[in-house]
């Protein structure tokens, strides 16, 4: 009965951390963006995202991914022989990889906090991507365990993934370029 309750929470922590981890770098996003605002929109803007991201992070993420590690702590206590198992091996190093970027994000709101970040929206949007390559790669190893599917549908599961991630990333470029247009038409009827 253990490992059910074990399962199932960690299955909440995972969704609440991934909630956040999609929606952390999205914040980042608009905060990089904030700077191209003109005063006092951008003060405004930058301290409204300092605040949402630092209660996301605090109030959500960390909490749900110390859950998280902890039911799995719990699964692997009730069945330690699965640590024998390879699609642990590679489920555990990309879980630790995801535990790096949690910490990367952190270092990111002190570079937004004391206005040394340099990375744009666009960069903001790849690196919001991150997770998700992860999560399907963390997804199809708990269910597929050692038989990773390598048949057609797979591929074009992948690849569909891959294409949904480029368009995203060339939709933001069309909005770039059309508000840099709106912008630049606007400057040259004023002048």
């Amino acid at each position: 009965m253990a490992y059910q309750w074990f399962k199932a929470f960690h299955i909440v922590g995972i969704v609440c951390w991934f909630a956040g981890m999609f929606y952390l770098p999205r914040l980042f996003v608009y905060h990089a963006e904030a700077n191209e605002q003109p005063e006092p929109a951008r003060s405004i803007l930058k301290a409204q995202y300092q605040i949402m991201e630092k209660r996301l992070y605090s109030i959500i993420m960390t909490p749900a991914m110390l859950l998280t590690i902890a039911m799995a702590i719990g699964l692997i206590s009730t069945e330690p022989d699965v640590l024998k198992e390879p699609w642990l091996h590679v489920k555990l190093a990309c879980v630790a990889l995801l535990v790096g970027y949690h910490h990367l994000c952190k270092r990111i709101m002190k570079q937004f906090a004391s206005d040394t970040c340099k990375m744009t929206g666009q960069q903001f949007r790849w690196f919001n991507e991150f997770p998700t390559v992860f999560f399907v790669i963390v997804v199809m190893l708990a269910v597929f365990k050692n038989n990773i599917p390598t048949s057609a549908t797979a591929w074009g599961i992948f690849a569909m993934t891959i294409a949904m991630a480029a368009f995203i990333q060339l939709y933001a470029r069309k909005r770039r370029l059309a508000k840099e247009q709106e912008a630049q038409a606007i400057a040259e009827s004023v002048s």
